[in-house]
């Protein structure tokens, strides 16, 4: 299948707000504020996932400031030159490089030292835009996964896999243990404990979608081709369709076939983006609809408080769509 995935701006816009149950106490001031407040370390990450990792790792040790404010889409981040100048005062920066443009110019021209950047941390794929099934499907030229940020077509949506999301804790560890020496063995302790939650949880999805009636999931958003290829999953997305939109007469097409003859029971839809899309294919189906988080921001309404919740959350409704035995 040659149909373009988009993953549509409005879709996204209300699912990545960071909500105040997801930063910790120590994450109170401003974007990008610098560090050395009350002897922690300042640590500015770019958009809730990354936070997270700096929040679990740091604990008490550091103080973890998100350029993605509660209601900003991430992909559209915009950043004032004052931002940039605060910037440059954190003592670490985390970020994905090629998710947010205004990011990485502004990660550039900051000249901090501790810089990470999680993409360097793990293999990046290029998801193609039919099934994200097994190492060699989805993965032809050209077959690239639409993003206007994602560097040659490859996928930044590597937090929604346990195992590439521990590959970049590690290296968030190894950041702040340079960072900050002193407290060395507290973060190499705290980036195992990390670590070996991850591994179960990895372990959870591995358990939980071993037998499965579909092996098949439809989405308006196609931000889960790294958790279908590690669970032996194939993702299909609604393709370059707007949230408000009907979806186009040839991919809904496509898509009653496709959710007959692998047996889809449920369209997935983000939380806080609109369902109409999803409604309408799962009206003209018959197909349940659901929610499926990509875990770009954390709010009142997410499945759960952090991102070990919500993807639990995540497991749950995919197994009670693929009809888990």
């Amino acid at each position: 299948m040659n149909v373009r995935r988009l993953i549509p701006t409005a879709a996204l816009a209300g699912a990545v707000a960071l909500g105040a149950t997801a930063l910790t106490a120590c994450s109170g001031a401003a974007a990008g504020t610098g560090g050395g407040k009350d002897g922690k370390v300042g640590v500015t990450a770019s958009f809730y996932p990354m936070a997270f990792l700096a929040e679990q790792i740091g604990k008490d040790h550091v103080k973890v400031d998100s350029l993605t404010k509660p209601g900003v889409e991430p992909h559209d981040l915009e950043i004032t030159p004052r931002q940039t100048g605060q910037l440059g005062e954190a003592d670490v920066v985390v970020y994905l490089k090629s998710l947010q443009p205004a990011v990485d110019k502004a990660v550039a021209q900051s000249g901090v030292k501790n810089v990470v950047d999680a993409a360097t941390l793990t293999e990046l794929e290029v998801h193609g835009a039919g099934h994200d099934h097994g190492a060699e499907e989805g993965h032809a030229e050209g077959e690239g996964h639409d993003h206007d940020h994602a560097e040659g077509g490859r996928d930044p949506h590597v937090w929604l896999d346990p195992v590439k999301y521990a590959e970049i804790a590690k290296g968030v560890g190894a950041a702040l243990e340079k960072a900050d020496p002193g407290h060395a063995a507290d973060y190499k302790k705290n980036t195992d404990e990390l670590v070996g939650k991850l591994t179960a949880l990895d372990t959870e999805f591995k358990d939980g979608l071993k037998n499965t009636a579909s092996r098949t999931f439809i989405t308006t958003h196609s931000a889960f081709g790294y958790l279908a290829e590690r669970y032996g999953l194939d993702q299909e997305a609604i393709a370059g369709v707007d949230p408000q939109s009907e979806p186009s007469p040839a991919r809904m097409k496509e898509l009653q076939g496709l959710a007959k003859q692998e047996n889809v029971s449920t369209v997935f839809f983000e939380a806080l983006a609109s369902d109409k899309t999803a409604k309408t294919l799962a009206a003209d189906t018959g197909l349940k609809t659901d929610v499926l988080d990509p875990l770009e921001g954390i709010t009142d309404t997410s499945q759960g408080a952090d991102y070990f919740e919500v993807m639990r959350s995540n497991l749950k409704n995919l197994q009670k769509a693929l009809g888990a035995k």
